[in-house]
């Protein structure tokens, strides 16, 4: 699960890491009042308008802007509220903008010249290990330095049994070129990260940057969290910060109905049972010529209510030329999805797109009988090759 920066740095200080103070506003008034209340503590006049979406690159769509005084942030806050943010992670449509965080200025001048860094904490399934890559590089596209400078990356491997170390924490400081107050600061601020990162269940942080301010403090100016769906019910009130309003309508109906579906470029809608089996499904379809339009796996418990509504959230899509539906009854038994197709086949009415079923396991023969009695215009499939090479012909 996705949530917004101010969520993420909320989190991270929760855990004792450092961040950019700021606050969220949703009005141009709020966002004013909310610049107020920061300059009682910092006595800056200078503030940072940071849109609220998910989505990187931000600043390169005029998403993040300096105010030099309360004025400036009303009149920031008002272009950027109810905008159609375009960055490089977002669709050519963009992202509206309801929300803005308004964060402290922590580009001072001091003693030393600020610097950014790179940091991010993420697991290596291939080691089933921790990860945290890192690199003197912040505030610029991490992919272009690994592209152009990979030897300004480094990766710090952490064995989750056994935790970060504090000889892990001291290299990581001591590699990124820091010394005296800024090392300690860095040492402590890796710490508290991983902790974060262990104890709110992450998938992903991105710390882009983290800043060396010119006082040799060390905070997190953005960051990017993902949770892993799979932990919230131990934390319901990260649970409360999922916004419905940056997900695909569509994705989050199919999550409602308890379907697992991903959205996808392709004409071919796809209705299977299993992960596993609805990749080899999208697989057979690109190599039949077709492009998977989804990734719906209807689960192992698929009833008739169910298939109905995977048909429905299917048929939204206006690409869609033809639907291939790829059942193995192990738990649920062929000859119920059979009907469920039937019956959502009637219940919806006019569907204009051709539909392949392929059948195969637990009452497989009774599934396809109920197929092909059923006098709709539905093409039953014994092998997955030919339900892609019907799949094919319906298409040409």
């Amino acid at each position: 699960m996705n949530i917004h920066e101010y969520q993420g740095k909320s989190i991270l200080n929760s855990f004792g890491v450092a961040v950019q103070r700021g606050l969220v506003a949703d009005t141009p008034e709020e966002a004013v009042e909310a610049a107020k209340k920061i300059n009682e503590t910092t006595g800056s006049d200078w503030f940072v308008i940071k849109a609220q979406i998910h989505a990187g690159g931000r600043g390169k769509g005029g998403g993040v802007k300096i105010a030099k005084n309360l004025d400036q942030v009303k009149e920031i806050s008002s272009q950027i509220l109810g905008m159609q943010l375009i960055t490089p992670q977002t669709s050519a449509e963009g992202k509206l903008v309801s929300k803005v965080l308004i964060a402290e200025d922590v580009y001072y001048p001091g003693d030393s010249e600020p610097s950014e860094i790179y940091m991010s904490i993420l697991l290596d399934r291939a080691t089933g290990k921790v990860t945290i890559m890192y690199s003197t590089e912040g505030g610029m596209d991490i992919e272009a330095v690994a592209e152009k400078t990979p030897e300004l990356i480094y990766k710090e491997v952490i064995n989750p049994g056994l935790g970060i170390q504090g000889y892990q924490c001291r290299k990581i400081a001591f590699n990124l070129g820091l010394s005296g107050k800024a090392f300690k600061e860095m040492v402590k601020f890796v710490e508290s990260l991983y902790n974060a990162y262990v104890g709110c269940d992450a998938s992903l942080f991105e710390i882009n940057p983290v800043l060396k301010t010119s006082d040799d403090r060390i905070i997190a100016v953005d960051a990017k969290v993902t949770l892993d769906d799979n932990a919230l019910f131990r934390h319901k009130d990260y649970a409360a910060m999922r916004d419905l309003s940056e997900e695909d309508p569509t994705e989050v109906e199919a999550g409602e109905a308890g379907l697992n579906y991903v959205q996808l470029d392709g004409n071919v809608g796809c209705m299977v049972n299993g992960a596993g089996l609805a990749m080899a499904t999208m697989d057979i379809i690109k190599l039949s010529g077709g492009e998977p339009a989804n990734f719906l796996d209807v689960g192992g418990t698929a009833d008739a209510k169910r298939v109905e509504k995977a048909f429905r959230i299917i048929l939204k899509d206006e690409k869609v030329k033809a639907i291939l539906v790829n059942i193995f009854g192990g738990i649920v038994r062929c000859d119920r999805v059979a009907q469920g197709i039937v019956d959502a086949y009637k219940n919806i009415g006019d569907i204009n797109v051709p539909i392949i079923v392929r059948l195969q396991g637990t009452n497989a023969k009774e599934g396809k009988a109920l197929i092909d009695e059923s006098g709709l215009k539905v093409h039953s499939a014994i092998v997955l090759q030919d339900a892609a090479d019907r799949v094919k012909e319906v298409m040409a």
